[in-house]
């Protein structure tokens, strides 16, 4: 099968912040899109750019040659992919399914030998670079799964982003994200501190992360979340709900690989704190407000 415009049918299911940008690429590519949702009106835009709406995941899966999923959490993955009305169970021998979510490792690999069992071959590739990366179309993506489906997919992948990388077999590119997430974790909490000790010592953050946002200090999470912290601008690029899901999957399998993580714990417990205080559908960099 190619994967060229006009000729590849293309399914997405998830149409949240990043999901938005990511099929609204794949549209603008040329390909015939196929969109669900659960919330109808969230596809309201990339419909009436030429998206096909279907009611439901069934019926998208029976349609489509490629079906790429982003949703919230890993138990939405497994209500998406292997429930009756679920992906592998509606879609066609040949078609191939992404799930770019960033879920549990040994989700994806289950989700890839059932698929297998089916005829249906199964990536996992979730990505990094918030709402920017996904409207810029300069995600990391990082992929588990088997190189053939891999190289036919690409074009697709090429749409969507920049530095895409097959990292192995299936449950790779969860693990990859994790790697990404436990990296960001105590980072977020290290740019936090950073800017509020610049603003308590009476300078000025921004002319601050003029200097240290170019020398050994700077970070991606530096250099774009620090302005945004700021600006007092704690609008989600990523909501801190689902860094908390992202955390807790990758302190889980830390702790089964006998890892220990003080940085990724200590992030994870002032992460817990903002939701309790009501702050779960902020932006990540509203860690901010514990510091000031």
């Amino acid at each position: 099968m190619s994967m060229e415009p006009g000729k590849t049918i293309v399914g997405f299911v998830g149409l949240g912040v990043m999901g938005q940008s990511m099929a609204g690429h794949i549209l603008n590519a040329g390909y015939e899109l196929h969109v669900y949702t659960r919330t109808k009106n969230k596809a309201d835009n990339i419909i009436s750019k030429g998206a096909v709406w279907k009611e439901t995941v069934s019926e998208l899966s029976s349609k489509c040659d490629v079906i790429i999923t982003i949703v919230g959490f890993p138990a939405d993955v497994e209500d998406v992919y292997l429930v009756g009305d679920g992906i592998l169970n509606h879609a066609g021998k040949g078609t191939v399914v992404i799930d770019m979510t960033t879920s549990i490792p040994d989700l994806a690999v289950k989700i890839y030998e059932q698929a297998k069992e089916k005829g249906i071959e199964s990536l996992d590739a979730p990505v990094s670079g918030g709402d920017l990366g996904a409207q810029n179309a300069s995600l990391s993506i990082m992929v588990g799964g088997d190189k053939k489906t891999f190289d036919k997919v690409s074009p697709l992948f090429e749409v969507m982003g920049k530095n895409i990388v097959l990292q192995g077999k299936a449950g790779a590119g969860q693990h990859t994200k994790m790697a990404n997430q436990i990296a960001i974790a105590a980072g977020m909490v290290a740019v936090c501190e950073s800017i509020a000790y610049a603003k308590k010592s009476g300078l000025d953050p921004e002319t601050v992360l003029k200097s240290i946002g170019s020398g050994a200090a700077g970070s991606w999470s530096l250099n774009n979340l620090g302005p945004r912290m700021i600006a007092q601008n704690f609008e989600p690029g990523f909501y801190i709900k689902h860094f908390i899901k992202d955390m807790n999957i990758a302190a889980t399998s830390s702790n089964r690989l006998g890892l220990e993580t003080p940085g990724l714990d200590l992030a994870l417990s002032l992460y817990k704190k903002m939701a309790e205080n009501g702050f779960e559908n902020d932006g990540t960099q509203a860690l901010f407000k514990l510091f000031q």
